[in-house]
Parts: structure tokens; sequence; C-alpha cells
């Protein structure tokens, strides 16, 4: 621990004499799930759901971008619309982390170096790796019908939307969607137990807002 104590000390002042706008914060939103249970609405948070990021911006118009999300994963049968599900009544959950890293792009510039108020759409794009554990219970008979006792490890592509501001000079407040198209058919237990359709993997969605701080010299970009 010292160990890593000592080389985010060393590191820390060669960010900030960097000639760019570093930004951490955090997540605070919420997670549904669209796949072989429950319902299928697009955006529907039944679950809380938080996280880290960090973005170091490159210029006004994108910036790379890294974060660590977790949530509980949940849906039901008996929520859905559809008779089939309702009658079959699955259950599940999953405690799902994932770590993601890729490239934000924003429609307008947002150049941190103005002190002005600005705001722009954006969207992000690059590639998260997550693990989950899941549970699936028959409602109807109140009993678990598979349960997994270690990790399952999978990719997913996170396509996430969103719009943003600086509220303050050192503070940007981002509202955003972003659902996860995952390379993995298993999140809900259903490919184990080969029911739903078994060609469609599984999706989930994080919604929320972020709030990140500001750090390091203020960029000039300036054409060389």
């Amino acid at each position: 621990m010292n160990k890593i104590y000592y080389l985010l000390f060393c590191f820390f002042p060669l960010m900030m004499a960097q000639a760019q706008i570093h930004e951490v914060g955090v997540f605070l939103g919420g997670s549904n799930y669209i796949g072989d249970i429950g319902p299928t609405t697009y955006i529907a948070p039944n679950e809380p759901a938080f996280g880290l990021l960090y973005k170091w911006n490159k210029s006004p118009r994108h910036s790379y971008r890294f974060s660590y999300t977790q949530s509980d994963i949940t849906s039901n049968d008996l929520d859905s619309e559809e008779a089939s599900r309702n009658q079959r009544g699955y259950l599940f959950e999953n405690n799902l982390k994932e770590v993601s890293l890729g490239l934000e792009f924003n429609f307008f510039d947002f150049n941190l170096h103005e002190l002005s108020t600005k705001i722009t759409p954006y969207v992000f794009s690059g590639v998260n790796y997550f693990s989950g554990k899941y549970t699936l219970t028959n409602t109807k008979t109140d009993i678990s019908v598979e349960g997994r006792t270690e990790r399952r490890k999978s990719i997913a592509i996170p396509m996430v939307v969103g719009i943003k501001s600086n509220i303050t000079p050192r503070f940007v407040l981002a509202v955003e969607t972003g659902a996860r198209y995952t390379l993995t058919d298993n999140i809900d237990g259903s490919f184990n137990q080969q029911f739903g359709n078994i060609n469609n993997n599984d999706w989930y969605v994080f919604s929320g807002v972020t709030l990140t701080y500001t750090f390091g010299e203020k960029p000039c970009y300036c054409a060389e």
C-alpha cells in the first residue's frame, strides 16, 4: 500500500505539469438490463449505480476517458408486459463491476481554458471489461435454479450520449445514459438454462449524472 501511495505522490506533479486539463469525479445514477428476462424498456433504471471516472482533455473536442462503475443488475419476468414471461416467472440478480476506456467526443468546443460557461452534447465509446456473479430464481417456487459462486468476465461495447456544462471554473456537471452491448448471453443465466433467444446477447444500461473536478495547467489549444 505504501508503494502505491509513493507512486501516486510521484505521478501527481507530472500530471499537473502537463499542458492539459484533467478531470476526476464521480458517477451517480441507476442501472437496468435488456435481455431474456423481464421488461425490454431501453432506459428504465431500477437499481442504484455509482462509479469513479477520469478524463484527459486533449482538445476542446475530445478527451480520453477511464471509469470504474458497479451496480446490481436485476430483472423480473413478473414486470414484463409479455404474457409468456409472466407465466415463466424468472428473476435474476447480477452484481456487476466494469472498467471502461475510450474516447469522448464533444459536438461543440469545450475549451476549459476559457472561464465563460459552456455547454455541449457529447458521445463516448470504447471498450468495457466487466465481471459479474448472477443468481437465477424461479419466483413461482421461490427456488434458486442456478447460481454462480465464481465471477464471470466478459467484454462490452459502450454507447454513451450526454450533455455537460462547466457549472463553475473548476467543476463540470453532466447528464448521460449509456447502453452496453455485451459479448455474452449469460448475464442472467439464460444461456446455461437454455431459454430465451440464445442468438441475442445481453445489454445493460447506466443512466445518471457525473460531477468532475478539473485540475492541471490550463491548456492553450493552438495549431502548431
